[in-house]
């Protein structure tokens, strides 16, 4: 997923995104673990899915905490 995408996505929607590939990565290390060959190529992709989306989840977490820092200083 481009990360352009990711950032248009709500908060559910990332959250549900994430736990989506979190458990499509699942599914393909144990069908790996028992020796079956296929999708073995997604995982890179589906880490790095997973990684962007908790980028951004981590980014609009840090732009609110600053919005609320500047908000409570000018109080």
């Amino acid at each position: 997923m481009e990360i352009d995408k990711i950032r248009n996505l709500s908060d559910e929607e990332l959250k549900g995104e994430e736990a989506k590939a979190a458990e499509q990565l699942f599914r393909i290390r144990f069908a790996k673990s028992l020796g079956k060959q296929e999708g073995i190529g997604k995982i890179k992709s589906l880490k790095l899915d997973i990684a962007r989306i908790k980028t951004i989840v981590r980014e609009r977490l840090n732009e609110n905490a600053r919005s609320l820092a500047a908000t409570a200083g000018k109080e």
